[in-house]
């Protein structure tokens, strides 16, 4: 179970390499594989591929252990697998495309305090 503190610490984890229009939606209750999804928009490929990798530097020092990361290769929508917490840095026209945040609907959004 993920705390305040370590939602709060991963949203700044993001938000150091300048991650953007950043969203935290609480799946608890709705998805059987994850608690939360990170959702984060890098503007180009080279900075998708710093937030994934000062996610994968910081994210031990949380205590989340990085279970796996895919689409690291051409960085336009990288999945950082947590367990409890799956992370999706995306870049803008894949987020746009895709549009989690509408496909799951149904979640809280969460503001850490």
């Amino acid at each position: 179970m993920l705390t305040d503190k370590q939602l709060q610490d991963v949203v700044q984890i993001v938000e150091d390499k300048k991650g953007r229009d950043t969203i935290l939606l609480d799946l608890q209750g709705i998805s059987m594989v994850t608690d939360y999804f990170l959702i984060v928009t890098g503007n180009s490929t080279t900075q998708v591929k710093a937030i994934t990798d000062n996610l994968s530097e910081k994210l031990p020092e949380q205590g989340l252990a990085v279970l796996r990361i895919e689409g690291l290769q051409e960085a336009k929508w990288v999945l950082v697998d947590c367990g409890d917490l799956v992370i999706h840095v995306m870049t803008p026209d894949q987020r746009e495309f895709y549009n989690l945040e509408r496909l799951w609907g149904d979640a809280k959004v969460v503001t850490p305090s």
